[in-house]
């Protein structure tokens, strides 16, 4: 990057600046994305991990975002990301027999914008449950209280696996990626932003990025980049903290996910293999964006609202995992000293370019980050002769290319591997038509076929794969968001770090000492969050979470 003039910079290696990156270089430009950080190691791993339309938005009558949502379900579900987004049921529960009618039309209207969008639905339409069929599908949830439900369905994806997947396709295709950087600086000429000064945090190096543009989509550091520009920022961003929990899939027995209305937010429960998925929260904040804290009060106030749905309530020996993630909501013009509630902010994206040379894009949602990206660029190349649009709707990522074959083929892939269907079809959700990639190293190296010793759900090869092939270059990086041990494992991934430490080790050089000390960051990590979840102010879980230092 430092050896020439780029045409697009991005800065932010979220889904959207991953996004960016992947819609400028297929549109042949000259690319760069940094990131100071890992792939996705900001809001974009610590979503509800769903890909939908919004439903509460309908009540808010904001069609043009939900249908705009919808198409981008579909498209990634049929086209772009098959081997990584799928189809789940929810139900929403009516404890009123006169909320029906109404609820029935949402949904309706809903399927509606879906069925006549641009790309296929992909999804079965809804279906009005009863209360006889609603015991049979979720034996678990309060029916005597119930006059039914609306089953409807919408769809999920890892969302640190998709950001990574969009990465690694903008680099299959020549965009050069860097985690681990960070920008301290732009060149300027005049008025015109130039490019960057960055630093190689793992090496300690300086250099310089010459750009004819530069993107950023930074989310909830927004501010911050924009404060390095020495002015006023044409964007002011709010964080708002989304906080989820994850339980064991046994403790509570349906068919299919929930979803309910709060007094502040919308409580969803969503199916995560072999474990749920509840959140989430809706509140403001405003200390550490790097690792925002999950206090008790925000897992009391999450289990509160579920036990109300369910016979057998859950506490908090039930929780295996708990996650706090940022939603970069874009801040309307208020008057001064006027208290911001997050839950009325916008999930909408802008795209401005201050001065020249520089864009900005803010706000949005996971689900619609090809549109926020190809808006991005669009902006970005304004004035650049010749270049053509985006073609992303076209461009499936990596491993969906071949999916749909190799699912077929999934029983013989399994006998010509040694390795049991299960694992076959574990590997295709999360590499696609990349299996065979996966195979190849078990065929070289069978001890990886073994999972690993305290995490079976995950084999030794996807560690290693982690590091060759997705970036990894930390624990954390694995741990956290190559695989999601980190939350769906009581004991938090700190029993099986030294064995993924080793294997990561031999790929990437360390030492002995090295590995130690990754280990040792991961259980003061761990610890810290654990600290902070007893606490009962956001402050005091800050404080707490804070404590463990940063590995780089």
């Amino acid at each position: 990057m430092a050896a020439g003039e780029l045409d697009v910079l991005v800065v932010g290696a979220g889904v959207v600046g991953a996004g960016a990156a992947l819609d400028a270089v297929t549109r042949g430009l000259s690319v760069g994305l940094i990131e100071q950080r890992d792939l996705a190691s900001g809001t974009s791993s610590r979503s509800s991990k769903l890909v939908h339309g919004g439903l509460r938005y309908l009540e808010m009558f904001d069609f043009a975002l939900v249908k705009e949502a919808l198409e981008e379900r579909g498209l990634l579900l049929t086209r772009l990301a098959p081997h990584l987004v799928r189809p789940v049921p929810f139900l929403y529960p009516l404890e009123h027999a006169y909320e029906r009618p109404y609820v029935g039309a949402g949904v309706a209207l809903y399927d509606t914008m879906a069925m006549t969008g641009k790309y296929e639905m992909g999804v079965p339409k809804h279906k009005h449950i009863f209360r006889k069929e609603l015991a049979r599908l979720a034996p678990d949830l309060r029916t005597e209280d119930l006059h039914g439900a609306i089953r409807y369905y919408d769809c999920q994806v890892d969302d640190a696996r998709l950001v990574t997947t969009i990465a690694r396709t903008a680099a299959a295709n020549g965009a050069h990626v860097a985690t681990r950087t960070q920008v301290t600086g732009f060149l300027r000429e005049g008025e015109r932003v130039v490019g960057v000064e960055a630093r190689d945090l793992e090496n300690g190096l300086d250099f310089t990025v010459r750009a004819r543009t530069v993107i950023n989509a930074a989310g909830v550091w927004t501010d911050q980049i924009q404060e390095m520009m020495g002015g006023e920022g044409a964007l002011e961003v709010d964080a708002s903290k989304g906080v989820h929990l994850v339980v064991p899939r046994s403790r509570i027995r349906s068919e299919c996910g929930f979803i309910t209305k709060t007094d502040k937010s919308v409580l969803f429960v969503i199916p995560w293999g072999k474990h749920w998925i509840i959140g989430t929260t809706d509140t403001p904040w405003d200390l550490d964006l790097a690792h925002p804290a999950a206090s008790r009060a925000d897992i009391d106030y999450l289990l509160t609202h579920v036990n109300r749905l369910l016979k057998v309530p859950l506490d908090h020996t039930d929780v295996e995992g708990v996650y706090a993630g940022l939603r970069p909501l874009l801040k309307p013009m208020r008057k001064v000293g006027a208290e911001a509630e997050t839950t009325k902010l916008s999930r909408e994206h802008t795209t401005i370019s201050p001065v020249p040379g520089l864009v900005l894009i803010a706000g949005g949602k996971l689900t619609t980050y090809r549109v926020m990206a190809r808006d991005a660029v669009d902006v970005a190349v304004e004035g650049l002769a010749g270049v053509r649009p985006s073609i992303t709707d076209r461009v499936p990522l990596v491993g969906a290319y071949g999916f749909e074959t190799r699912t077929n083929q999934r029983v013989a892939l399994a006998r010509a591997s040694g390795l049991d269907v299960a694992w076959i079809d574990h590997l295709l959700g999360c590499y696609g038509g990349l299996v065979d990639e996966l195979l190849a190293l078990i065929q070289a190296r069978p001890e990886l076929g073994q999972p690993l010793t305290h995490a079976p759900d995950h084999l030794a090869a996807e560690v290693v794969y982690a590091v060759t092939h997705e970036g990894a270059r930390h624990l954390d990086d694995v741990l956290a968001r190559r695989t999601r041990i980190s939350i769906e494992s009581f004991d938090r991934g700190t029993r099986s770090a030294p064995q993924i430490a080793v294997l990561m080790g031999a790929e990437l050089g360390w030492s002995r000492e090295v590995v130690d000390k990754e280990v040792d960051h991961w259980l003061r990590r761990v610890e810290a969050e654990r600290q902070s979840q007893t606490k009962l102010t956001d402050s005091e879980a800050d404080e707490a979470r804070v404590q463990a230092p940063e590995i780089v």
